[in-house]
């Protein structure tokens, strides 16, 4: 059972409201870093899910980065009591009909053991060992949804065309970074900057395309609260 309960030093007992704090609904620390280094020009605070002991991982059970991303933002956000945002992104590699897609994160799991980022990294690699570099075409996709605990739900999407790389180059970013190859900056994801990645990724691109909603989705959320 979800609640809005948080533990440690950011308890609402120890610490005043932030009123532009948002709930980013992951624990995966180098998500939350990209959204703090994206939404940080906008005024806006982001915690991460790490912040409430009691809250339940939510299931990614659509069938659609939409889907996903609305689901996670209007169930932590009702689980909170504050607006959260949320997003499910994905590898889309042609060569592979799409896939992993939606499975991006659980690429490897198999009973018993749970997915890893070098996991599903080394799996993509074995599924397109055979696949010439000319057909191994591949984009990140991300949609990215906010909500408020009353219901009200925005919705954005971005993606990042490339393609899948032989074998893994760089150490920054996470997940699929280090084979995803740019062509117009002749590096992988992971061969650039926080900065430079921003501003070429699927993520910065739904943020982006979020926000041009999110002055009229955030005063209507203010005035529900009589903020």
């Amino acid at each position: 059972m979800m609640n809005s309960r948080e533990s440690g030093p950011g308890s609402e007992n120890t610490l005043p409201g932030d009123e532009r704090a948002v709930v980013l609904a992951t624990r995966n620390q180098g998500k939350i870093r990209e959204f703090e280094r994206l939404l940080a020009p906008f005024g806006l605070t982001v915690w991460g899910l790490d912040r409430f002991a009691d809250l339940a991982d939510v299931e990614e059970s659509g069938s659609s980065f939409a889907e996903n991303a609305l689901l996670k933002a209007s169930t932590v956000s009702l689980a909170t009591g504050r607006v959260a945002l949320a997003d499910d992104s994905g590898l889309e590699v042609d060569a592979l009909d799409g896939a992993p897609g939606v499975f991006s994160a659980r690429y490897s799991e198999t009973e018993g053991r749970k997915a890893t980022d070098e996991a599903n990294l080394q799996k993509l690699l074995r599924e397109l060992a055979h696949v010439p570099p000319g057909r191994r075409t591949a984009r990140f996709r991300c949609c990215m949804a906010a909500a408020t605990p009353a219901g009200a739900s925005i919705l954005a999407q971005g993606s990042w065309e490339g393609s899948i790389t032989l074998e893994a180059a760089g150490s920054n970013g996470f997940g699929y970074d280090p084979v995803f190859f740019d062509p117009e900056c002749s590096r992988t994801a992971a061969q650039m900057s926080g900065e430079e990645k921003n501003a070429r990724s699927h993520r910065a691109k739904a943020v982006a395309a979020l926000l041009q909603q999110w002055e009229a989705f955030w005063q209507e959320w203010l005035a529900r609260r009589g903020g």
